[in-house]
């Protein structure tokens, strides 16, 4: 090792024996022994650019991330320590899966502190136009199916688990900015949200007579609540002298156990009044309920649950979408999500000029603008409602004649 002469300032710059430069700057104490963060480069200048960089950040407090940390090794701290703690269990099940199935893999080797734009641009890229290993397992003595690209969707949601992670990393003084933020998402085409018409509703809701859960689907129309909010329901959240219901739980699947969780956000805690029709439902349907407890005796396990098994256990999902789906085939309807009749109440509602502020805090949206995108397809129809109501008032009929005749008329004498 041949030492060299360093400038003012500089820090500790000295020359491999392989001819590569290296420099060395304090990086304050550990556990009582002083700790120091080492570049290494092919010229004197490189490392003499990235030592100042170091020393600028340490000056405005932010600590000198370890060359070698990478970015795998970080993103398996983030989970643990914030992501876990932070988010619902499926949430934390979907950031687990995009970090180990795909930022890992493809990332996950380069260091933390020189990942840049260009690399995760290129990473999606990859993502978009390159297939991916389909993770379906080959039945015995078949090919594996052929994967395919993921969908823009799945690609954004990678990148905004990444860009999360990175904003820790950021807040912790780790790296100096978020280069996940820097890139742009995929475009994703428009998807027009799937609802029933008025006629269609009734349908469903007809057939759905014929179901012990009638109930259930009757609510998912009539207010529109996720499906974890239906099966979370208990009936102390229900006051039905009163006309009302509080939102407090979500039922989810975690660890393989259903579990009540927060819902999905804090304006996912609300109280919806009922209509009437519900409320009715509902007063039926806890009738029933206590017909099948008196049915199933000691095998009844009391959970306090609105919708239950026909012992009292709480409801899989996967049951739950059966039923609708053989609901929809039985009524002759299309094929729509359970997630749908959420859209439908929505829909309905709009269709009948309800302003979207009160739809939004109906569904629990954080904000009405998200409320007003998602069910843009509707609005011109109540738009045009809106303007023929103002017609009416500044502009009434004339002598029993329609406005729009009226107006014609108006048109033809100023000619």
């Amino acid at each position: 090792m041949r030492n060299h002469k360093r400038g003012n300032g500089e820090g500790s710059i000295y020359q491999l024996p392989d001819g590569r430069w290296r420099a060395a700057a304090s990086d304050g104490y550990r556990n009582g022994k002083p700790v120091r963060k080492v570049f290494t480069a092919a010229t004197r200048g490189e490392v003499k650019d990235k030592l100042t960089k170091a020393l600028r950040d340490q000056q405005q407090g932010i600590p000198l991330a370890p060359e070698r940390a990478t970015l795998g090794g970080f993103l398996q701290a983030w989970l643990k320590d914030v992501a876990k703690p932070g988010v619902r269990p499926k949430t934390y099940r979907t950031y687990d899966d995009l970090v180990r199935l795909h930022i890992v893999p493809a990332l996950g080797k380069k260091p933390l502190a020189k990942l840049t734009p260009a690399h995760v641009r290129a990473f999606l890229n990859d993502k978009l136009t390159t297939p991916q290993p389909s993770r379906k397992k080959p039945k015995e003595g078949q090919q594996p199916e052929p994967g395919a690209p993921l969908s823009a969707r799945t690609v954004k949601h990678i990148l905004v688990t990444l860009r999360g992670a990175l904003d820790t990393a950021t807040k912790d003084g780790l790296v100096p900015r978020n280069v996940a933020a820097l890139v742009d998402p995929p475009r994703l085409a428009r998807k027009e949200t799937q609802a029933f018409t008025p006629e269609q509703a009734l349908k469903y809701i007809e057939e759905a007579k014929s179901d012990r859960l009638e109930t259930l689907f009757t609510a998912a129309v009539a207010i529109g609540l996720r499906q974890g909010e239906i099966l979370g329901l208990q009936w102390k959240d229900v006051d039905l002298e009163a006309g009302r219901l509080a939102v407090r739980h979500a039922l989810q699947r975690v660890n393989k156990t259903l579990t009540l969780v927060e819902p999905k956000s804090t304006t996912s805690r609300r109280t919806i009044t009922l209509p009437r029709v519900l409320v009715s439902a509902l007063c039926a349907h806890r009738t029933r309920q206590d017909a099948e407890r008196q049915w199933a005796g000691t095998d009844w396990r009391e959970t306090d649950h609105v919708f239950t098994s026909t012992i009292g256990t709480p409801l899989d999902a996967r049951n739950v979408i059966r039923r609708h789906r053989a609901i929809l085939k039985a009524a002759g309807l299309p094929p729509l999500r359970f997630h749908d009749l959420r859209h439908s109440a929505a829909t309905l509602l709009l269709a009948q000029g309800v302003s979207p502020r009160y739809i939004s805090d109906l569904l629990g949206h954080s904000q009405v603008s998200f409320t007003m995108q998602t069910y843009a397809h509707v609005l011109p129809h109540v738009q045009r409602e809106v303007a023929d109501k103002m017609d009416a008032i500044l502009n009434p009929p004339k002598n029993g004649v329609a406005t729009t005749v009226a107006t014609k008329q108006d048109s033809e004498q100023i000619n």
